[in-house]
């Protein structure tokens, strides 16, 4: 049986169980992306495709999707924050 991680909802909303694989895959993307940068959804969501191509990552499933579950989690663990940038809704590393 695959390996699942439950993840959290920064307000304590339910969140889904995923597998393991797959989050250390989009953690370790997430992370990578925003080390030194603050980005919007869609500019992140654009850095993890760059970064899975780049190191030849096929990844099953919705990226987008993953990324949104996984950025989540890392929110309520207090690993990424939300930063207001004008208008804009960006999110960095804590």
């Amino acid at each position: 049986m695959e390996a699942k991680i439950q993840l959290s909802h920064p307000e304590g909303k339910k969140a889904f169980n995923i597998a393991a694989e797959k989050y250390e895959l989009m953690s370790n993307a997430i992370l990578q992306c925003l080390k030194g940068h603050t980005l919007t959804h869609k500019e992140m969501l654009e850095a993890i495709n760059v970064n899975f191509r780049k190191n030849k990552i096929k990844f099953d499933g919705s990226v987008e999707w993953y990324m949104e579950g996984v950025k989540l989690d890392l929110e309520s663990k207090k690993i990424v924050k939300r930063v207001k940038d004008g208008a804009k809704l960006k999110f960095q590393l804590s």
